[in-house]
């Protein structure tokens, strides 16, 4: 009889591939190390090839191999698909893992956004769909299973408090909740649609993370008042989570909105 996995072995990601977007961001990067201390060969993508390319290697180092970075604009159908192909060249092997991470972000409010700005924000989420799609692809023609994990967050739940901004900065953009909701969504439909090639997708949703280097003391303050925990969150609390959702240990988990928030959706 054959024994069951340990917990080490279920969350070990040794022999693996993943590609990350946005990896050089606030969340990005403890993501992409996440995957790095767990063993897992990380292929970051980014706009610009030279950030790409420190990022990589930056992280811990693994055994399967070098990590590596593409330069990918996931608001560019011709510029997603020729990333993977490079990826594919660069690592000579399947891509297990995908993190749709990377944001073209928006800081107009419902009272200024305009409309080209409000669909020019919601192309995040074609360009999740396309890199979805093509690792999809890419993993049915080598007969592997993957793992697509869509990075969403609470405000694709619920409405910010507009008390947290009023005075003090721009409000939560209304574009930005509707791309996030839409997001969760997708999730769901693709998850469904794809589990029979064994495909799983989910989504892994912060909470308040806000960049500290860049947000006001004041801010976080007020943002905290509407956290159960009592403080904003750590880019660090997130690798858990993502790698819950990555690894054998999640292999019966698809379709789901992991959301980490410290109690903020609870209220």
């Amino acid at each position: 009889m054959q024994s069951e996995p340990t917990v080490r072995q279920l969350f070990d990601l040794t022999g693996r591939t993943a590609l990350v977007t946005g990896a050089s961001g606030w969340l990005g990067r403890a993501l992409a190390f996440a995957l790095a201390e767990a063993e897992c060969r990380v292929i970051v993508g980014s706009r610009d090839l030279e950030v790409a390319t420190q990022v990589a290697s930056s992280l811990p180092t693994v055994a399967s191999g070098s990590h590596a970075g593409v330069s990918l604009d996931h608001m560019d159908e011709d510029s997603i698909a020729s990333a993977l192909d490079q990826a594919v060249r660069l690592i000579q092997g399947p891509i297990d893992i995908l993190v749709n991470n990377g944001l073209e972000l928006c800081g107009q409010d419902w009272t200024n956004i305009d409309f080209d700005s409000f669909v020019r924000h919601q192309a995040n989420n074609a360009g999740y769909f396309a890199l979805a799609r093509q690792i999809r692809q890419h993993a049915v023609t080598a007969g592997r299973p993957a793992s697509i994990i869509m990075v969403g967050s609470m405000y694709g739940m619920v409405a910010s408090y507009p008390e947290a901004y009023q005075d003090l900065t721009t409000a939560s953009s209304v574009a930005y909740h509707a791309l996030k909701g839409g997001t969760l969504q997708m999730v769901r439909h693709l998850a469904a649609y794809w589990a029979k090639d064994s495909i799983r997708v989910n989504a892994l949703s912060p909470g308040a993370f806000p960049n500290t280097n860049q947000v006001s003391a004041e801010l976080i303050g007020r943002l905290e008042q509407h956290v159960p925990l009592g403080r904003i969150g750590c880019p660090h609390e997130l690798k858990g989570a993502l790698l819950l959702l990555a690894s054998d240990a999640g292999g019966y988990i698809t379709g789901q909105n992991l959301v980490v928030d410290g109690g903020w959706t609870a209220w």
